[in-house]
């Protein structure tokens, strides 16, 4: 990084030892500054206000808010900051969904100390980062979609579950997933199929043979 300011990181993370174990990583590199640390989505907004971090660097299971729904709350508040995804999972859904939902990179818990430093100044420099075993599940083909069908599997078993007349809070306990991930999922849907009501769905449903 050829500037002289400091990129200044904003970790968010709730597991005490992974929290201070990327800390003592990113304050051996002089160029980078650790400007706070949180243990939940809540702590880390109110320490982005005060503190205004160029990057976030955020885990996706957390205790109050998960880091997918943080992803939008940071971007409405701050929308100059950069979000950078610091995960063990490299499940296409939870990539694909960070990068809906804003943020500007996604990188694997096992990689070299050097790839996180490496992810964090090119997002800082407006740049996108995936680390390499994010980028061949993206680059992996999805299974193929019965072309009157173009809904993913999670689309399918949302739109059956809503079909049903379950709730998005009962949908979301169901498959373990957030409320708003449930209603990204039904407004996705609603899209893919130019339908408007959630009868619609109950119809498309029925029509195609997707409730018992």
């Amino acid at each position: 990084m050829s500037s002289t300011r400091s990129i200044n990181v904003l970790i968010v993370d709730d597991h005490p030892l992974v929290l201070e174990g990327i800390r003592a990583i990113i304050e051996t590199y002089s160029h980078i500054e650790v400007i706070g640390a949180a243990a939940s989505a809540t702590e880390a907004l109110t320490i982005a206000s005060r503190k205004e971090p160029d990057v976030v660097l955020m885990d996706i299971n957390m205790s109050d808010i998960n880091g997918l729904d943080a992803i939008e709350l940071f971007k409405e508040s701050f929308p100059k900051i950069r979000i950078l995804m610091l995960s063990m999972h490299d499940s296409r859904e939870y990539i694909s969904t960070s990068v809906i939902n804003g943020a500007a990179g996604y990188v694997l818990k096992d990689v070299p100390a050097s790839e996180i430093i490496s992810a964090i100044e090119t997002v800082a420099g407006g740049g996108t980062y995936f680390s390499s075993g994010v980028s061949n599940v993206l680059m992996t083909p999805r299974p193929t979609l019965n072309s009157a069908n173009p809904l993913t599997k999670r689309e399918q078993t949302v739109l059956i579950l809503v079909a049903e007349g379950k709730s998005s809070k009962n949908v979301g306990l169901e498959l373990s997933i957030s409320t708003r991930t449930v209603e990204t999922h039904r407004k996705n849907i609603k899209k893919k199929l130019s339908i408007s009501t959630t009868a619609g769905i109950i119809r498309y449903a029925m029509e195609n043979g997707l409730t018992g």
